[in-house]
């Protein structure tokens, strides 16, 4: 599935561009602003028809200004573009603060009203418009999913780019103008986000047009790419490999036709070389052009007062938010404020009713073409079900033959080959992206129906360049905010996908993830009219209790902790699941993939380890969430236990296994939980899909002890039990900030989770002076362990070999389910 054809994509024009239009390009601007600068500042009054006084003036002056004008005059340009073209487009407005623009752009094509009837078309409707801005009950500052039109709110910088060129894979109809402020395009993320051209394919994708608005300043200080040479900046867009147009504007006393009549003049220029590259790109597979880009400079805050109070405004730092604070409060500042809304004309802009006149949006796109209303900017308007393979074709059979635990499979490269399908079922709407780690994460069975897309040169193609082509569903580039914004953007606009990072380097995204789940949050609650998106699946691997090969700095379990503060207000956006082997990694995947309107962490270790669930008892567990193994217990109610070991995770659940084994041998009665979805452990109050308490009471019994052992941070756990039934009696057994480059075994031993640790915390919880010298015994095996992994490099046989009772290795087949020592971790 591919996003719809919309108009007659990559059209040149025929014919010049009539004054008549370029007057009316320059009346939208006019109006534009007038709304832009109305939204800050007015609550009432808003055409000033009658006495204009300061009452009218919003008592708290919220918003930005300083890059609203110059993206007002971008928006309608491009309006103009795609109604002479006929071209399929969605805009990116990188700038954080440039949301009057876009709710003014939406409230012109009059896509806002439609999905805001009490926003009408004239003056009643125009002072809702203006005090519902920054206003109690009201929208925010940012071009937020409230707007129709917006796929990026542009409240977090650094990720224009990357929204950009993830919406354009497999959509070769779109064309996406994204604008990057020259704030913005100071951080990190962006810096990295220029080198997505080498990332797509002009023929199989569509086209991204950066357009730099260079207005000189941020918040208090000039920017960086606004002073350096013209010919330095020239060079370094030219080394990222795009041909940059230069376009000055607002700094003299040019006339305003003069300076649209240039503008779109260059603009057509650029875009006719964008229909040549579509062209070209249609016979063969051409080397990779350098795609043109658009350096706008204009002055910051460009048409507002050029001073105030003495001290420059236009052109400066201080047009950045509310150039006139005072406009309430002092006569003076009000009447700056009445003479700058009067110098747009608004009287030639508005009829007696209060509505736009039709001259000012006669050169416009209608229907699905206008900015507001295009369907790839409701992706859910055009997403469809994933054609998902039969699940059961991949599930790991052994394990119903030869017992719970058998064997020592990657779980993770299971996932990879039922991807692999769901790639070769949705060739064009399902992708991996990686940050040079989908082999590493075990994914890489996908390569036998796609390649990895990349457009930077190659060696050789059998040996070096592997799995490498113009074209493929595999996108990596090393950058965790590349591949989290390629899959926004690629999910917002209609498509499904997945991305896979170590564990300890998702942290580099936290904020996006938070502003994803936001983004989600509010359209699940607020926006019924934005269709529900494809969710975003997230692999951590290669995580905290085998990082083998790189050690401490890549031990940090963390991101559950961030994503366990989404999960409040019952808006269900987060899921964060723990699948202990390949049978439940497959029921957790298929269960991402046909979800929607959430992020789905599932965290899964790529190393050899047990299967310990057959399908359908991963199936039912992770429906409930979180289950007895009654196979593995052996209490036969929850008057007979002693304790409760539970699991969440690989690791953990192996080492509590282990443990059960032996406590199984001293004659300790004890019941065995998994959890497999976190977030069923959360009090029922706060979660309306969590464990109910008889539930969570029946699991954990109402008043035993329970030894928990959790892969991440302990005290994850103790804020989504702290007010469930036996809650106190919980002893959590996690991450505790503690490894180095060492064995599987001496990584759980130092944070206190190995076995032998657990059995002895288990049986102080039972009676801790009975077994009293069992527990000494274990405490120095464990030392003994230590040192035996000190003086060989790898672990004691008494950890390395042992297996589930409950295993048949004297089956014909069965296969050996020897632990492996060490793993690929990078």
């Amino acid at each position: 599935m591919t996003s719809p054809v919309i108009g007659t994509p990559w059209k040149k024009l025929d014919a010049p561009i009539s004054e008549e239009t370029l007057e009316a390009v320059d009346k939208y601007w006019r109006v534009a602003n007038y709304l832009s600068i109305g939204q800050i500042y007015l609550r009432s009054n808003p055409l000033m028809k009658a006495p204009f006084t300061r009452d009218d003036v919003k008592h708290r002056l919220v918003g930005h200004w300083g890059t609203t004008p110059g993206l007002n005059f971008l928006i309608g340009h491009i309006n103009r573009l795609i109604a002479d073209h006929q071209q399929n487009t969605v805009i990116i407005m990188g700038p954080g603060h440039g949301g009057p623009a876009g709710t003014s752009q939406s409230y012109i094509d009059g896509t806002y009203t439609e999905y805001f009837p009490q926003i009408t078309k004239d003056e009643a409707g125009l002072q809702k418009f203006f005090r519902q801005f920054s206003y109690p009950g009201g929208i925010p500052s940012h071009f937020a999913p409230e707007t129709p039109g917006s796929i990026h709110e542009g409240g977090e910088l650094g990720y224009a780019l990357s929204h950009a060129y993830g919406a354009v894979m497999n959509n070769p109809s779109l064309f996406v103008p994204a604008i990057v402020g020259d704030g913005e395009a100071e951080t990190g993320p962006l810096a990295t986000g220029w080198q997505s051209n080498k990332l797509v394919n002009p023929r199989t994708d569509g086209i991204v047009l950066p357009i730099l608005h260079l207005n000189g300043y941020k918040i208090a200080n000039p920017t960086i790419l606004a002073r350096i040479s013209d010919e330095e900046l020239h060079e370094f867009f030219h080394g990222m490999g795009y041909e940059p147009y230069e376009f000055v504007a607002g700094f003299d006393d040019e006339d305003h036709l003069s300076i649209h009549s240039r503008f779109a003049e260059l603009l057509e220029t650029v875009f006719d070389e964008i229909c040549d590259i579509k062209a070209a790109a249609q016979t063969n597979d051409v080397d990779r052009p350098f795609y043109p880009m658009i350096i706008f400079r204009t002055p910051k805050g460009w048409t507002c007062p050029k001073f105030i109070d003495g001290k420059k405004t236009e052109g400066s730092w201080r047009a950045h938010q509310v150039p006139l604070a005072s406009a309430r409060d002092t006569e003076e500042h009000f009447n700056v404020l009445k003479g700058w809304l009067e110098s747009y004309k608004p009287e030639e802009l508005f009829d007696e009713t209060g509505a736009i006149k039709p001259e000012v949006t006669s050169f416009m796109p209608t229907g699905e073409l206008r900015i507001g209303q295009n369907p790839n900017a409701n992706g859910g308007r055009i997403r469809e079900d994933l054609k998902l393979p039969n699940l059961e074709d991949y599930e790991v059979k052994e394990v119903a033959q030869y017992g719970h635990g058998w064997g020592q499979l990657e779980a993770t490269r299971r996932l990879g080959v039922y991807t692999r399908d769901i790639i070769k079922r949705n060739p064009d709407s399902f992708r991996i992206f990686g940050p040079d780690e989908t082999a590493s994460n075990r994914l890489q069975a996908a390569y036998e129906v796609t390649n990895k897309q990349w457009d930077a040169g190659y060696l050789s193609k059998t040996l070096t360049d592997e799995h490498m082509e113009v074209t493929g569903q595999v996108t990596e580039q090393l950058s965790e905010h590349q591949m989290e914004g390629f899959l926004e953007g690629y999910l917002l606009t209609g498509r499904h996908g997945i991305w896979s990072s170590y564990e300890s380097f998702v942290h580099v995204i936290d904020s996006m993830l938070n502003q994803h789940a936001k983004w989600l949050e509010a359209t699940v609650r607020e926006i019924p009219w934005r269709k529900p998106i494809a969710s975003m699946n997230l692999l951590v691997s290669s995580h905290v209790w085998r990082q083998d090969h790189n050690g401490f700095s890549h031990q940090d379990p963390g991101v559950t902790s961030l994503l366990l503060n989404k999960t409040f207000n019952n808006d269900h956006v987060v899921n964060i699941y723990f699948p202990v082997d390949s049978n439940m990694l497959l029921a957790v995947a298929e269960k991402a993939y046909k979800s929607t309107n959430q992020i789905n962490a599932i965290v899964a270790g790529k190393q050899p380890a047990a299967t310990w669930l057959t399908l359908d008892e991963a199936r039912e567990e992770l429906e409930k969430g979180a289950a007895e193994w009654k196979w593995a217990s052996n209490a036969k109610s929850n008057d007979e236990v002693q304790v409760v070991l539970a699991g969440v995770g690989d690791v953990p659940t192996q080492e509590i296994m282990a443990a059960a084994d032996k406590l199984n041998e001293l004659g300790i009665k004890f019941k065995v939980v998994n959890v497999v979805d976190l977030l069923k452990l959360q009090s029922a109050k706060e979660n309306d899909e969590a464990l109910s308490d008889e539930e969570f009471e029946d699991l954990f019994t109402a008043d035993k002890p329970v030894l928990f052992a959790y892969h991440s941070y302990a005290h994850d756990v103790r804020g989504l039990i702290f007010d469930r039934p036996n809650h106190d009696n919980f002893n959590v057994h996690g991450y505790k900030e503690q490894g180095s480059t060492t064995t599987p075994f001496d990584m759980v031993r130092v944070n206190d989770i190995d076995r032998y640790e657990l059995v002895a915390e288990a049986l102080r919880m039972v009676d801790a002076e009975k077994f009293a010298d069992k527990i000494n015994e274990l405490e120095a095996f464990r030392q003994e362990a230590f040192q035996f992994a000190v003086d060989n490099g790898y672990d004691h046989p008494d950890y390395t070999d042992w297996v589930w009772p409950g295993v048949k290795t004297d089956l014909p087949g069965a296969v050996s389910a020897t632990a492996a020592t060490a793993g690929d971790n990078e």
